[in-house]
């Protein structure tokens, strides 16, 4: 009897990603047997480039936790095992065979982790906490999902997790622009979340402006060893640590 060929989807939700979604799906074509899209309402050419790859592309729209729309991509796919992306990431050849190898043998693992190399404005980091940065993207298709609960939350694997060996590209922040444009809506996200835990005030300003930027910074900068990044480590490191008092100003601008 002929081995049934296991197949793999790609499952990726979008929001005005012209900038990098082409060379995201190009990296992954040649083993891709399904690419499911979800694009939250794109006005620029996201959708048109999408077309290029797959006929299978959901219209929603763009919530603020972006995980509801990664959600919808993984229970849109069809194949075996899927693959879930950002459309900032690149799949390089090595990964991509052991992708190949990992899904062919039999085996009770229903996911695993990936290792991410980050870009942060002209150079890949090799501390800090971003390398290897490890992140839960392939899994077994029905034993997985997002939460969609917090913005900085894994996919949730029901059974055992492995460890893949070979990393992905991740073109996270080209520029500080960039940064800090994605920094915006993760305060803000923060900052609604504070609202929803009514926490005492005292309380939360001490964590906020004093407790948690203190332990980033030192965790990132010098426990990480950020300091061997040189001058993109220690930016990298503070501004980490600014996200929680930017988020607890916003905060008191909607309490």
């Amino acid at each position: 009897m002929e081995k049934k060929k296991v197949t793999l989807s790609i499952a990726i939700a979008v929001y005005n990603e012209e900038a990098n979604l082409d060379a995201c799906l190009a990296s992954v074509a040649a083993i891709a047997d399904e690419i499911v899209v979800v694009d939250g309402g794109s006005t620029d050419s996201t959708r048109a480039i999408a077309k290029k790859h797959t006929n299978k592309i959901i219209q929603t729209d763009n919530p603020p936790i972006f995980h509801i729309n990664k959600q919808k991509a993984i229970a849109a796919c069809t194949g075996d095992w899927i693959l879930q992306l950002d459309a900032d990431e690149v799949i390089p050849e090595d990964l991509l065979a052991e992708i190949v190898r990992i899904i062919s043998n039999k085996q009770e693992t229903n996911g695993y982790y990936i290792p991410r190399k980050n870009y942060f404005w002209g150079r890949w980091m090799r501390r800090g906490g971003q390398y290897p940065d490890y992140v839960i993207r392939l899994v077994r298709r029905g034993k997985a999902r997002f939460p969609a609960k917090t913005v900085h939350e894994q996919i949730e694997v029901e059974g055992g997790v492995g460890h893949l060996v070979h990393p992905m590209l991740h073109y996270s922040y080209k520029t500080r622009g960039d940064y800090w444009k994605k920094a915006d809506t993760y305060t803000s996200l923060t900052a609604m979340e504070l609202v929803n835990r009514k926490e005492n005030q005292l309380y939360l300003f001490i964590q906020y402006y004093l407790i948690k930027p203190v332990m980033t910074f030192v965790s990132l900068y010098i426990r990480h060893k950020g300091f061997m990044d040189g001058l993109t480590g220690f930016e990298f490191a503070l501004y980490s640590a600014l996200h929680f008092p930017i988020a607890y100003h916003k905060y008191l601008k909607l309490i």
